[in-house]
């Protein structure tokens, strides 16, 4: 389960899944989704949320348990992403090849990710911080 704290966030704030659908500018059903783990939120929405609740990417997917994080309304940037998706691959040695058949999808997929010319898929995103233990909110530009 990709977002195993949005619900207990959502209870422990008092909200129910109309005024989150609200927040986030989704619909309520859209929201669900996320919230039962049916559908995946985009990193966009899902960089919102950690924003309105301020707490890190890392809480909220569960790769870690701080929950406290001071970051301000802080933006994704998709260059940035792949800027760092680019240094993290090198980094660990793989090929733009080799990531892409760990995360079965395409070297062209990688490759426009790591232009910054597409928004990483939060599954991706996710994969890839908890198989090489590495900081979603780093990896999303969301920390240094």
């Amino acid at each position: 389960m990709l977002l195993i704290k949005i619900k207990d966030l959502r209870d422990l704030n008092d909200l129910n899944q109309i005024k989150m659908a609200e927040i986030m500018g989704v619909s309520k059903s859209t929201y669900g989704r996320w919230e039962t783990d049916e559908a995946i939120i985009p990193l966009t929405h899902l960089n919102n949320l950690c924003n309105y609740f301020n707490v890190s990417m890392d809480y909220i997917t569960g790769l870690n348990s701080e929950k406290n994080y001071i970051i301000t309304n802080k933006k994704i940037n998709k260059e940035l992403i792949g800027k760092r998706l680019k240094s993290f691959r090198k980094t660990s040695g793989l090929t733009q090849e080799q990531l892409a058949a760990e995360l079965n999808t395409s070297h062209s997929t990688i490759s426009a990710y790591e232009n910054g010319k597409t928004m990483l898929l939060t599954a991706f995103a996710y994969d890839i911080a908890k198989k090489y233990n590495i900081s979603l909110d780093w990896l999303c530009g969301r920390i240094d």
